[in-house]
């Protein structure tokens, strides 16, 4: 038989464990302990060995405690218990109390009722929570904290007030309440009472004198230095500017806390300023600024305050029930007329709701959904709209962002457009190419136009990129500078062709703008690899058969003229497709580039930009003045161009000289200073006086004048002047 505990603080223990557990003098004076023998013989005459039970007692004992001794017998007799110890009274609500009868009421607070005002020692206020002789309320009138008990809602809320101060309001239960909430509310309560000195100090108002008002007193005084008449026709003009900074002052504090309390702070501004009045009614609003009308500073204050707890409702991990509490809070504020338009601001629909997780799991592509016999649609406000895509950028989930852009609806529909326009950028960070290259051309939802319309060159250079790579930026901004990783593989070269002249074609900007047309050109002249930076590595192409270049030419005419038309065309794929598809695409660019010079020459603000392009794949560029020699004013409009690019350009040219190296220069100036066109001869001319005059930044100079006597120039029959500008370079050099 093991040691048992009984009523009182007993220990049973069996006799034969005595000697191990026999209780030390200390123990002796706090317990009694009854040993229990395993010896069946109930005979009261046998010794103490021969008994079932033993009592061990201390050697004295109180009269009280003697006299606060009773019997307990059990059910069958075999134990009797002579002692119990008096438990010790722990704190508790004096509601709760068991040696004080206590009356209930429900919100009774003039007197105390019956003996609820005597105490115990350990008696404690269930308001305060602290030691009811300590509360200074406790019978104090109209306020006895001594009725209070837990069953009443009523003095539930005066607790709730009063250990979780302005949080209170929030409804919020003691348990939910944290440091940052109570951080908000602390904030909130010092809030409230500076806002309530500058909103007194606003009501009262300013008088002044009115402009313009004269005196008609003696001796004529001036306007407003006449004590008189200043007092009779005096003018309260009331001014919210003090109030709008405080609160304005408060906000951007908000802005710096954490959500939780940011969000307190923000609710609970709201509810202050929706209390203010305006006395002067709408005598001075028209002469008043926006600060200091309050019926334009409080919609505008509203205003910044709805769009950040919105952002928040989405992008802050709230738990539940204290979103919710959030929401009830601001739908318990009254607003004022002038506010009206905010009343249902707050109902952001949780990520779990069944409209939105439909739309963004692909059952629901459009958004609309059927309730109760109406068709409801995906409906929210643009920083709600915003908030969701930052908030689903953030994990990656480009899909998601996709289908919500294109379901969504919205009051502010250009604002809107613009979100929806990366969707073709989001669709190639899922690897779909084919489909961001088609999201380009059609609107979403039959907006006005594509989003091609409204694209960047900038942006243009990055989607041919993208396509032709199959790379994309690896962060959430096209325009970014960081590393690129690949999301799926290219667009064959006939698509990424046809889709790059579609772009072109659809938007006059892009059409008319160099950036672009050397972007093209550039993309096709360069590798399908791409540097982890984002860098093309272009392509040194050897120059094709001359039938060759004339079966690409025939046939891109017509297919561009048919692109242009609108008529659904293909390029051959036994050209484009083939082992020349590099030189054939180059081909290509050259015919739509004379096209463009052709037509829109007048609008091109540059042409050194498309030269460079070409890189070092010459004979293309020598393809495309070529074909510009058939029309002369084309011919020497772009020549003309080009030379005042080059003299706006010098120091760029240099630099890019110098990366490029003496080949480069040299090939570029034979270019030119062989062309047929004498207008184009200058351009080489121009080219060749930049490096004389600047031998000193150009220390591969005299490696040019080596590639001048390797590739026969001196000898080639030159006009005069081109003759004697190459002969004097060449002979400045031989004499150094």
């Amino acid at each position: 038989m093991d040691s048992q505990c009984y009523p009182g603080g007993c220990q049973v223990v069996p006799i034969w464990k005595l000697v191990a557990m026999w209780p030390s003098e200390k123990e002796e004076e706090e317990n009694n302990v009854i040993l229990i023998s395993d010896d069946d013989d109930d005979d009261e005459g046998e010794s103490t060995q021969g008994s079932s039970v033993l009592f061990v007692e201390p050697q004295e004992k109180s009269p009280l405690e003697e006299k606060k001794s009773e019997e307990l017998v059990d059910e069958e007799g075999d134990l009797v218990v002579t002692y119990c110890k008096q438990a010790s009274v722990m704190p508790h609500a004096r509601h709760d109390c068991t040696t004080q009868p206590f009356e209930r009421s429900e919100s009774d607070t003039c007197f105390p009722l019956g003996k609820n005002a005597d105490i115990c020692d350990q008696c404690y206020c269930y308001i305060c929570d602290k030691l009811a002789a300590e509360c200074q309320l406790w019978t104090v009138p109209s306020l006895c904290h001594c009725n209070a008990h837990n069953k009443s809602n009523f003095w539930k809320a005066q607790r709730n007030f009063a250990l979780a101060g302005i949080l209170a309001t929030f409804n919020l239960e003691l348990l939910e309440l944290d440091t940052e909430l109570r951080r908000g509310g602390d904030l909130l309560e010092k809030f409230i009472r500076d806002l309530s000195v500058a909103y007194n100090k606003y009501l009262v108002g300013e008088r002044i004198c009115p402009p313009g008002h004269e005196c008609c007193c003696q001796p004529k005084l001036p306007p407003g230095q006449c004590r008189v008449c200043s007092s009779r026709n005096m003018e309260v003009v009331y001014k919210y500017s003090d109030v709008f900074e405080l609160v304005t002052r408060f906000l951007n504090q908000a802005d710096q806390e954490s959500p939780k309390a940011a969000a307190v702070m923000l609710l609970g501004a709201a509810k202050q300023i929706a209390l203010h009045k305006d006395p002067a009614l709408l005598r001075s609003c028209q002469n008043l600024s926006h600060t200091a009308s309050l019926r334009i500073a409080v919609p505008f204050l509203f205003q910044r305050i709805i769009t950040r707890l919105q952002r928040m409702l989405v992008l802050c991990d709230f738990p539940k029930i204290l979103c919710g509490k959030f929401v009830e809070y601001f739908q318990s504020i009254s607003l004022p007329c002038h506010c009206y338009a905010f009343s249902n601001s707050l109902n952001v629909l949780p990520w779990d709701h069944v409209q939105l997780t439909t739309v963004l799991k692909g059952q629901n592509i459009t958004g609309q959904r059927r309730q109760k016999g109406r068709k409801t649609y995906l409906w929210e406000a643009l920083p709600v709209v915003e908030a969701r895509v930052e908030k689903l950028l953030e994990k990656k989930k480009y899909k998601e962002v996709v289908r919500y852009l294109r379901a969504v609806k919205c009051n502010e529909n250009q604002r809107l457009r613009d979100l929806r326009d990366l969707i073709p950028f989001y669709l190639c960070k899922t690897g779909n190419f084919l489909d961001a290259a088609h999201s380009l051309l059609f609107p979403v939802n039959s907006l006005a136009c594509c989003s091609a319309c409204r694209i960047t060159p900038c942006q243009f250079k990055v989607y041919l990129k993208i396509f032709r790579t199959g790379c994309v930026p690896s962060g959430n901004d096209m325009l970014e500078t960081g590393p690129w990783v690949t999301a799926g593989s290219p667009l064959r070269n006939t698509v990424l062709i046809k889709q790059a002249l579609k772009l072109l074609y659809s938007s006059e900007a892009l059409y008319r703008n160099a950036k672009c047309w050397s972007s093209f050109i550039m993309i096709l002249g360069s590798s399908d690899l791409l540097e982890k930076r984002g860098h093309l590595l272009p392509l040194a192409l050897g120059e094709p058969p001359l039938s060759f270049q004339e079966n690409v030419l025939a046939a891109s005419g017509n297919f561009l003229e048919d692109l242009k038309s609108g008529v659904n065309v293909s390029l051959p794929s036994a050209i484009f497709s083939g082992q020349l598809h590099h030189e054939a695409s180059l081909v290509l660019a050259v015919q739509a580039v004379q096209q463009m010079l052709c037509c829109d020459l007048p609008h091109l603000t540059s042409f050194l930009e498309i030269v460079l392009a070409f890189g070092k794949n010459f004979w293309a560029l020598r393809l495309l003045l070529d074909q510009l020699c058939c029309e002369e004013h084309i011919l020497c409009g772009t020549a003309n161009l080009l030379l005042r690019d080059l003299s706006r350009e010098e120091g760029t040219m240099l630099r890019v000289w110098q990366n490029l190296g003496p080949q480069y220069v040299g090939e570029f100036l034979c270019l030119f200073l062989t062309c047929r066109h004498k207008r184009m001869q200058s351009v080489g001319l121009f080219s060749l006086n930049v490096v004389i005059e600047n031998l000193h930044l150009c220390p591969w100079a005299k490696q040019l004048c080596t590639f001048f006597h390797e590739s026969g120039l001196g000898q080639l029959p030159f006009g005069t002047t081109v003759h004697q500008e190459v002969s004097k370079f060449v002979g400045a050099f031989e004499k150094l």
